[in-house]
């Protein structure tokens, strides 16, 4: 049985779900598609084993110099190894060529075959015969030979056979399913509204730090004295079904939230990092300019994910203003791998870890909207301004992500300081001291935040374009330059103080708009009168 022939075969019966329901029942234990579809491949390896033994049992092998009376089951190695059964027999003719023997009629038991005439062959042949030195040896070679493993079965077409395995058990109206796991509905525990309050309570207690369900069964007190899975089990279907709660643990790691208590700016995309999607035309970025979008590594950019199988140990990132203003930390293309992922809860519950004195701080992995929330007090406490590396690496402890920055005895250096000219944003040169390195082209500082955040709800407010934003920000950049010219990574950076957006769309625009012109090494100036 090739492991080919179960990708082929392989359809989900009645029999099948009657089975698969009667091993949960048996167990009182929640079980997973993977666990199912291994329990049913080895349930059908047996059966089919069992169906091979029982058909080849009493079997003789055929040789022209076998002796089979009127009622014997014999396989025909020479005939696709089909069985068939001895009707009658007669003596042979032909003796003065072969010698005395015995003709056999036979009915062969396959549908197709024993619709044809009954078929004779010889039998009790004691002249040599090519068939019968063919046929030594042959009585084990019809036997069911070694079947493939569930492992070997499930490495080859395991994703077709867990995909037909689910869409069956969806259709079943007894089984549910729950973080990955199946159970029947009638051996759930009865969790009513007592049990839901009280769990409310232990969650409020808690002050919106997530807690595992065996945590709130244990301050509840427990449901009756069913086994602990199985408690588990039905609070997490009952917290489930129920709007207050929300399921916030990583993959493999249950946490439940009362989702009244979590962040704003978790349940909702805070508006400065919302995109409104911009139109463009990617083939206009050169190979230098798709390089520097790949350097910058928006969250935002269509930029393929790492490999999970591969990921980097350690990613660095530079902040932009929206990120440093929100307390937000962003998830692109580099950085999702190392954050925890879940199965289906949009939020998940991680601790970020001061790499430099282990202290913890709580915060949310939004993996939809591609960025962590709860990282402004780390912000605060190291004084990072924008345009800072910050550097992310996985914790030995599942849920834990460690977070650094390149730190050294504050210094005081020239920067962008972002300030307001006729009510619009311009920059100016000042000193200030700063103690982590950054990133020269994109590094901005911001005295007057209300002002900063006025200059960005003025734009949404007037909606104004993507080209018309360029226009003012390209020539007070300019300002702090003898060429008047801004380079496109500052260009990037000082966008997104009044509009979320990533390198992409702001490149296209500078290629594709006469207003603006380009100087040479990514290099930008308003186009002369």
């Amino acid at each position: 049985m090739p492991a080919q022939h179960w990708a082929r075969n392989f359809i989900i019966t009645e029999d099948d779900l009657e089975f698969l329901t009667g091993l949960l029942l048996e167990r009182e234990t929640p079980l997973s598609s993977d666990d199912l579809a291994r329990a049913l491949i080895e349930n059908r390896i047996q059966q089919e084993i069992a169906e091979l033994e029982a058909r080849y049992k009493d079997v003789q092998p055929y040789t022209p110099a076998g002796h089979f009376p009127t009622g014997t089951k014999v396989i025909f190695p020479a005939v696709n190894f089909e069985v068939a059964k001895v009707v009658s027999t007669r003596p042979g003719k032909n003796a003065s060529n072969y010698g005395d023997f015995t003709a056999i009629t036979v009915q062969f038991e396959n549908d197709k075959l024993n619709k044809q005439p009954l078929r004779e062959f010889a039998s009790d042949l004691k002249t040599p015969h090519a068939l019968s030195e063919e046929s030594q040896g042959a009585e084990s070679s019809f036997l069911p030979t070694e079947s493939p493993s569930a492992d070997e079965i499930l490495a080859a077409n395991g994703k077709e056979i867990i995909a037909a395995l689910d869409r069956k058990l969806n259709a079943a109206d007894d089984l549910v399913l729950l973080t990955g796991k199946w159970f029947p509905r009638a051996l759930l525990v009865d969790v009513n509204i007592g049990h839901i309050n009280l769990a409310e309570a232990v969650l409020d207690l808690a002050e919106g730090v997530p807690l595992s369900t065996e945590t709130i069964l244990e301050e509840i007190g427990g449901l009756e004295n069913a086994p602990q899975e199985l408690q588990v089990f039905s609070m997490n279907y009952a917290l489930n079904n129920d709007s207050r709660f929300d399921e916030v643990g990583p993959s493999g790691e249950i946490l439940w939230s009362l989702a009244r208590l979590e962040p704003k700016e978790v349940l909702h995309i805070p508006p400065m990092l919302a995109y409104s999607a911009i139109d463009y035309d990617p083939e206009l970025l050169d190979a230098n300019l798709r390089a520097l979008e790949q350097e910058i590594c928006d969250e935002l950019s269509d930029i393929p994910d790492m490999p999970l199988d591969d990921p980097l140990d350690e990613v660095t990132v530079t902040l932009i203003y929206p990120h440093r203003r929100m307390g937000t930390f962003p998830l692109n293309a580099k950085t999702r791998p190392i954050f925890p992922t879940a199965r289906s809860t949009p939020r998940v519950w991680v601790t970020v870890v001061d790499d430099e004195d282990g202290e913890e701080f709580p915060c949310w992995v939004v993996r939809n909207s591609r960025y962590v929330h709860g990282l402004a007090p780390y912000y605060r406490k190291h004084r990072l301004p924008i345009g800072a590396y910050v550097n992310v690496f996985r914790e030995d402890e599942p849920g834990k992500v460690a977070v650094s920055y390149n730190g050294h005895r504050p210094r005081t250096e020239w920067i962008r300081l972002i300030t307001s000219q006729n009510n619009q944003i311009a920059f100016e040169n000042h000193r200030r001291a700063i103690g982590a390195e950054y990133d020269d082209l994109m590094i901005l500082g911001a005295d007057e935040l209300a002002m900063v955040d006025g200059f960005f709800q003025t734009a949404q407010q007037q909606k104004k374009a993507l080209s018309s934003i360029l226009k003012t920000i390209i020539p007070a950049l300019g300002r702090l330059t003898p060429q008047g010219t801004a380079h496109a990574k500052t260009i990037y950076s000082a966008v997104n103080i009044i509009r979320r957006c990533p390198p992409g769309p702001i490149f296209a625009t500078l290629i594709a708009n006469p207003d603006f012109q380009t100087v040479g090494d990514h290099y930008w100036k308003l186009t002369s009168d």
